[in-house]
C-alpha cells in the first residue's frame, strides 16, 4: 500500500520510498539545526552568566537563572525562524515552546534522580543520558505540536 495522489490513486512504491526518504532528511536536518540551536542558546545562557557574575557582580544563582532565561529566549526565537520556519503567532507559538522546555526540565529531574539515586551512576554520565533524552523530547514536542503547521489535506 503505497501514499495516495490527489486523484487517491497509490503512487508507486518506487515513488512512495523517495518521498519517504525524502521526509527522513527533511527531519534530520530539522533535528541537526534544532541541536545547532540549542548550542548556541547554551553559549547565550553561559555568556549571560559569566557576564553577570565577573562584571556586574550578581550572585551565582541569579545570574544562571536569567541566563537560562536569555538562552530560552534565544532558542525560541532561532527555532521559530530558523528551524522551523514557522508562521504561526508568537502567541500561540511561545507558551506551546515554554510548555514542552517545562515537561524537559521535569524530565531531566526525574532522569537525574533516577540514575543516581538508584541505579548509582556518576552524575555527569547521568547527564549526558538525560541530556540526549530531553533533546529527543524537546525536538520531538516542538516539531509535532509547538510549530507545526496544518496543510490543507489535513483540514
Amino acid at each position: 500500500m503505497g501514499i495516495e495522489n490527489e486523484q487517491g490513486t497509490g503512487l508507486s512504491p518506487m515513488l512512495t520510498k523517495l518521498l519517504i526518504q525524502a521526509q527522513v532528511r527533511t527531519v534530520a536536518k530539522q533535528f541537526l539545526c534544532f541541536s545547532g540551536v540549542g548550542v548556541i542558546g547554551t553559549l547565550a545562557h553561559y555568556l549571560t552568566l559569566i557576564a553577570m557574575v565577573e562584571i556586574i557582580s550578581v550572585g551565582p544563582i541569579l545570574s544562571s537563572m536569567l541566563g537560562f532565561a536569555v538562552g530560552a529566549l534565544v532558542n525560541y526565537f532561532l527555532n521559530y525562524h530558523v528551524t522551523f520556519k514557522s508562521a504561526k503567532s508568537h502567541r500561540e507559538a511561545m507558551p506551546k515552546f515554554f510548555a514542552v522546555a517545562l515537561v524537559g526540565l521535569a524530565l531531566n529531574g526525574v532522569i537525574m534522580s533516577v540514575a543516581t539515586e538508584s541505579f548509582g551512576l556518576h552524575y555527569l554520565l547521568a547527564q549526558v543520558v538525560s541530556t540526549g533524552v530531553v533533546l529527543i523530547w524537546n525536538f520531538t514536542g516542538n516539531r509535532v505540536w509547538t510549530f507545526w503547521e496544518r496543510t490543507d489535506e489535513e483540514t
